[in-house]
């Protein structure tokens, strides 16, 4: 099964107007920006030369992260337990890994999607960190009972 992982793009800070501290729906909110726009576009582009009609892309429910989805020009489904607080465990639930037969495009935040590839590629929980806008590629086989997964690829957006 091939897990990709999308983080959203560059977006708007998050500044609550009266200078409070912003709320989760301040959050939700945010747009991108028009680099974040560029961001999405070029690597939607990279995105569609390689993933197959049967990818499920599944998507945050942020307006940052709908906006990074819409690039690509696909069907995708909103998913509310791949928001910005979701947890290792709401991500791989959402993609049915390891199990899944079709691909899966999860488009959402760090510090998920880190932690997410930190778990599959190195056994532990670590703070990695993905840019915006960029993908990595994972892959999980199955080698005699036992769950290979590799890192198929690394793309950020600004090298595109």
């Amino acid at each position: 099964m091939d897990l990709i992982l999308w983080r959203h793009a560059q977006a708007q800070a998050l500044v609550a107007e009266d200078g409070s501290p912003a709320s989760f729906a301040d959050d939700l909110a945010r747009a991108l920006t028009p680099k974040g726009d560029r961001q999405a576009e070029r690597m939607a582009a990279w995105l569609n030369q390689r993933l197959t009609d049967t990818t499920r892309v599944l998507v945050s429910p942020a307006k940052r992260s709908q906006q990074t989805a819409q690039a690509l020009g696909r069907s995708f489904k909103t998913v509310a337990t791949i928001a910005p607080d979701a947890s290792v465990e709401d991500l791989l639930l959402a993609a049915r890994w390891p199990g899944g037969k079709d691909p899966v495009l999860l488009v959402g935040h760090q510090p998920a999607l880190g932690l997410v590839a930190a778990r599959l590629l190195a056994g532990q929980d670590l703070p990695w960190a993905i840019r915006k806008g960029a993908v990595w590629w994972l892959r999980g086989r199955d080698r005699e009972g036992t769950l290979e997964v590799t890192l198929h690829a690394v793309q950020p957006p600004d090298f595109l």
